[in-house]
């Protein structure tokens, strides 16, 4: 199944987060990845960590059966992520402190389900522990 993915900024992410909440029980995993907004002079993310991880982070989501969902939050340019005040570090429920920032979102309790921070966010192992078991991996182990 392809991933569904949505994309937010800080002033848009009200309302595509209320959506995507409505819509994640229709979901077998719904993710939200908060990232560092692209340099308009490069075309690449001005974060290290978020050009390193975003590849090996997509690479694990469509590898998941089933519908997965993910919204992308930009944080903002460099400056803007910088401020104490920035309404993700300092929201009650995702208490940024670095992007990228990877959420798994229950959908049944409405909260995060679980994270990896910028320090983890790129490892696949880590990743694919974040991310709901395949059911066809499930089948072969239930075999063995």
């Amino acid at each position: 199944m392809p991933m569904k993915v949505v994309d937010s900024t800080v002033s848009t992410f009200d309302s595509i987060f209320e959506k995507f909440k409505l819509d994640s029980p229709n979901n077998r995993a719904n993710f939200i990845l908060f990232l560092a907004d692209k340099d308009p002079s490069t075309s690449l993310s001005w974060c290290p960590d978020c050009v390193r991880a975003e590849p090996d982070i997509y690479k694990k989501l469509e590898a998941t059966d089933g519908d997965v969902a993910l919204l992308r939050a930009y944080v903002g340019d460099r400056p803007t992520w910088r401020n104490p005040q920035h309404p993700w570090r300092v929201d009650s429920i995702f208490k940024l402190t670095g992007v990228p920032t990877l959420i798994l979102w229950d959908s049944k309790n409405q909260a995060v389900a679980a994270r990896l921070e910028d320090h983890e966010a790129h490892i696949e192992h880590k990743i694919d522990a974040l991310s709901p078991p395949n059911k066809t991996l499930l089948l072969s182990t239930t075999r063995i």
